[in-house]
């Protein structure tokens, strides 16, 4: 009965770990995701990347447009 119960909350903890790292990961992935809002105080809105647009495509169309060419130094 006792061996029971050490099984079962060893059992708890390794899930509740999994879920806490696993929830740890997402943020950190959305942290270092450039258009996510984690970045809302270091790239002007002008520069941010839309959503559904990759880095590439946007970098080249801001490249096309004078009054946005400053936002390529957030894109090195």
């Amino acid at each position: 009965m006792k061996t029971s119960k050490i099984i079962l909350w060893v059992a708890l903890i390794i899930v509740l770990s999994l879920l806490l790292l696993t929830n740890l990961g997402f943020k950190i992935t959305r942290n270092n995701d450039i258009t996510g809002s984690s970045y809302a105080g270091s790239i002007p809105e002008k520069c941010r990347v839309p959503a559904g647009q990759d880095i590439e495509s946007w970098k080249e169309h801001l490249g096309h447009h004078s009054e946005t060419q400053e936002c390529l130094k957030y894109f090195k």
